[in-house]
């Protein structure tokens, strides 16, 4: 198979798609010919360094090229370890930063070109870059060292100008923008994808419906994000029930990573999402994985903008979408659902028990007792603020109730 390589988004220059050609062939060619790289650090997923022959196999194919490497990073992006990369980087001088592994390892790369611009070295500093921050400084710098994100998950931040990082001190995940840039280059290789554990390779499939979903539940949407979004759904539905079905599906994973293409398209233009998102992120820190959290909240968020009249045209609209596919519609019988009497909630309740995956809190010790903490943070964040039916601390409640157990 050649090599497929332009824009990921047909109006923009950055990222850059690759696929086609096998992952470490593409990092080799693309550090040449397209960033001229002779200094690459590379972050790599410590469960692909312990369980495949991946890491080794890039390692030996960009050879002296190699200035330094990670192994490994806590999930949610914590501070305290994106400033020792920066350490890192800055020490042996890289020119090139590139991830092998899932969505925390892209937001952590995404911050250190960002930090590195604006030679920040302490958390204090990192800090000044928030957009919430109470100090955040004046002249900010866009981001510097170029990155390459092999993804291994559908999560999508590879795609994405904007990234998350957990305050280890206060447990917050800030959600880092402006000045910070998207990766360069995003390169696909659905063969790497196999080795990825199931849950994380569905869960996170869930975040880029996700994504579609609040993005077509939007009140603030546009046909463009409109139509990416269902191009979205209709790769993902069939190719996450296909993976599951068959999880050595070439065609079906790829499939499903170019709809976490076409979901972060949608949600990278300007549409304001919702509390699915909002609240997710806040979940995250609380030891819920990335992809989980969309999991958990997304059928309830939908319930309660129904139940509030927030958004049901569109919703409607995506019930309809859903029943048309026969890979969807398949679940739905074996879940007994009927068409006239299912919400979307129910629809997408019935997918993700579907893939085996996680929906309640209490699967991951999260009691009544964190509930108020979580409730308080959510309401500063961006998603929650933006979600179709307003939002105050009781709301946020409401729905964090409704999947305690």
């Amino acid at each position: 198979m050649s090599e497929s390589l332009g824009p990921a988004f047909a109006d923009r220059d950055r990222p850059l798609l690759s696929y086609g050609l096998r992952f470490s062939e593409s990092v080799l060619k693309h550090a040449d010919s397209t960033f001229h790289a002779s200094r690459i650090y590379v972050i790599f997923s410590a469960s692909l360094v312990k369980n495949t022959t991946y890491p080794d196999e890039l390692k030996r194919t960009l050879g002296n090229k190699v200035a330094g490497v990670r192994v490994g990073m806590k999930p949610h992006s914590h501070w305290s370890e994106i400033l020792q990369v920066v350490a890192d980087v800055k020490k042996c001088d890289a020119d090139l930063i590139v991830t092998l592994g899932a969505g925390s390892l892209t937001d952590a790369a995404k911050l250190v070109s960002f930090a590195l611009a604006n030679d920040v070295s302490t958390p204090e500093e990192l800090d000044t870059l928030s957009p919430i921050s109470t100090r955040r400084r004046d002249e900010i710098k866009p981001s510097k060292v170029p990155v390459i994100c092999i993804p291994t998950s559908l999560s999508g931040g590879e795609y994405s100008a904007t990234a998350g990082g957990t305050d280890d001190d206060t447990g917050q995940k800030h959600s880092f923008s402006g000045a910070l840039l998207a990766p360069a280059l995003v390169i696909l290789d659905p063969e790497l994808t196999t080795t990825t554990p199931e849950k994380v390779w569905l869960s996170t499939g869930i975040k880029a419906v996700d994504h579609c979903v609040e993005a077509l539940c939007s009140l603030k949407s546009n046909d463009i994000a409109d139509g990416d979004a269902r191009r979205g759904l209709a790769k993902l539905i069939p190719g996450l029930i296909k993976s599951k079905q068959d999880p050595k599906n070439l065609e079906a994973r790829l499939e499903c990573q170019l709809g976490a293409r076409d979901a972060m398209s949608a949600a990278t233009r300007g549409v304001p999402l919702g509390a699915s998102h909002g609240i997710g992120h806040q979940l995250g820190p609380a030891g819920v994985g990335h992809g989980e959290t969309s999991c958990i909240l997304n059928p309830a968020v939908c319930k309660y903008n129904y139940k509030k009249g927030a958004n049901v045209e569109r919703q409607n609209a995506i019930i309809r979408i859903l029943w048309e596919d026969p890979k969807a519609k398949e679940i739905f019988s074996q879940a007994r659902l009927e068409r006239e009497a299912a919400d979307l909630g129910d629809l997408m309740d019935a997918i993700i028990r579907s893939l085996e995956l996680p929906r309640t809190l209490g699967e991951f010790g999260i009691g009544e007792d964190k509930l108020d903490s979580i409730a308080e943070y959510s309401l500063k964040d961006r998603w929650v603020k933006t979600n179709p039916a307003p939002l105050n601390k009781e709301g946020v409640l409401e729905i964090l109730k409704m999947v305690l157990k």
